[in-house]
């Protein structure tokens, strides 16, 4: 449990082989993903060192679930402190989704700290990103998504209804925050689900947290000015590989492709899956890294 300040504590777990020369600093997504033994998967800790750990309000850090100091500005010094701590001097920062967008604004505020990126189901959050996902982008693919959507949201909030969850989400009133929290997160869930394996969260076991944060962060187009990971990927010219779902509807594949073009030193391989967990991701992500670290 590494104390970062604003009464925050990580949990910081370091796997692996402690010998390897190129260490891996992993980025879960969300924000409010917490980890779990499920990413070790991804890695060979015989030949691997690998960082994980939850960031501000997840999984294990404490306060859980807490939004307060709880930006990007905060999350990138975070990493830059367990790199210090750990005694890291360059290693490979890998993650997908809002990891990849994690890892990128890191990259450019400590671009002498990354020897490679790996980077799955690429988001930069913009507000096209951002209403992608929570106002209706995705409707013509999952208009039964998107119907549902809009039956938990007052009619007179149906030309933006992002807006209007956003707003009670952060209300007094905990019974309709929670109401609002759950239809978002709803939509995210059934997006993430290609082949419909998605079976709806119960209302009442729903727990709330992750998707606060979440919310917290996209809400505010995570804290950044709108288009600077575009407008400052030039500076990034560490190899970074990314990869990216042709058919991931939770991260539209354009973000990918005109990061590609703005990036100098960086390479795309397309995948014929949907978001960034999905095995095909998953599998050219290990591939990748392993052959760095061998």
């Amino acid at each position: 449990m590494l104390p970062v300040g604003d009464g925050h504590k990580l949990h910081v777990y370091d796997w692996g082989a402690k010998e390897a020369k190129l260490p891996i600093i992993f980025l879960h997504g969300g924000p409010g993903v917490e980890i779990n033994d499920k990413y070790k998967q991804r890695y060979e800790p015989t030949k691997q060192r690998v960082i994980f750990f939850s960031q501000r309000g997840s999984g294990q850090s404490t306060p859980k679930g807490s939004i307060q100091n709880n930006t990007t500005k905060e999350l990138v010094e975070d990493i830059e402190k367990i790199a210090n701590f750990l005694k890291l001097e360059k290693f490979i920062i890998t993650g997908g989704s809002w990891g990849s967008c994690l890892a990128l604004v890191y990259a450019i505020k400590y671009p002498d700290r990354i020897h490679t990126m790996v980077l799955g189901g690429i988001y930069t959050s913009t507000q096209a990103e951002n209403d992608f996902l929570f106002n209706g982008g995705y409707k013509d693919f999952f208009p039964d998504v998107w119907e549902t959507f809009l039956s938990r949201t007052p009619k007179e909030h149906h030309k933006n209804p992002a807006k209007y969850h956003y707003m009670t989400a952060s209300g007094k009133d905990k019974k309709a925050a929670k109401k609002s929290i759950y239809a978002m997160g709803e939509v995210e869930h059934a997006l993430l689900s290609l082949d419909d394996r998605h079976a709806p969260c119960n209302f009442e076991e729903f727990d709330p947290e992750a998707m606060k944060i979440e919310m917290h962060y996209t809400g505010n187009n995570c804290f950044l000015p709108e288009g600077y990971i575009m407008k400052n990927a030039h500076k990034l010219t560490m190899p970074i590989w990314l990869v990216q779902g042709r058919y991931d509807s939770v991260c539209p594949p354009i973000t990918a492709y005109e990061l590609n073009k703005r990036l100098p030193n960086s390479e795309l391989i397309w995948t014929t899956a949907g978001h960034a967990n999905d095995r095909a991701n998953y599998d050219v992500a290990r591939t990748i890294l392993l052959s760095l670290t061998q």
